[in-house]
């Protein structure tokens, strides 16, 4: 399985944008947490992740994403995910991260 990250920092939201496509899961969920720290090293602030071109992601990618989450919260930021489709959209409503991170 394989995992595209594209993350580009967006000046006007004051945020990085992050695209995701292709399959997340234990087996490269450390790609999306490495470019996550690397992007937020290089200038902390929000994120905003495009799942639109993700067809899969388990357990182990959505940890990469509450981590960010809890790690940005204290500093008054956060991620926000959007355009999920299919079985990650249903995997965000189930486990209710839609609502923590939308």
């Amino acid at each position: 399985m394989a995992v595209t990250i594209k993350a580009e920092n967006n000046a006007e939201k004051a945020a990085w944008d992050i695209k995701l496509s292709g399959e997340i899961d234990i087996s490269n969920a450390d790609q999306v947490k490495a470019k996550i720290d690397s992007s937020l090293a290089e200038a902390k602030q929000n994120i905003l992740i495009d799942l639109s071109g993700l067809t899969y992601i388990d357990s182990t990618g959505l940890g990469v994403f509450i981590a960010a989450h809890s790690s940005l919260k204290k500093e008054g930021l956060g991620v926000k995910v959007y355009g999920a489709t299919g079985s990650v959209k249903k995997l965000l409503t189930v486990s209710s991260l839609d609502k923590i991170l939308s």
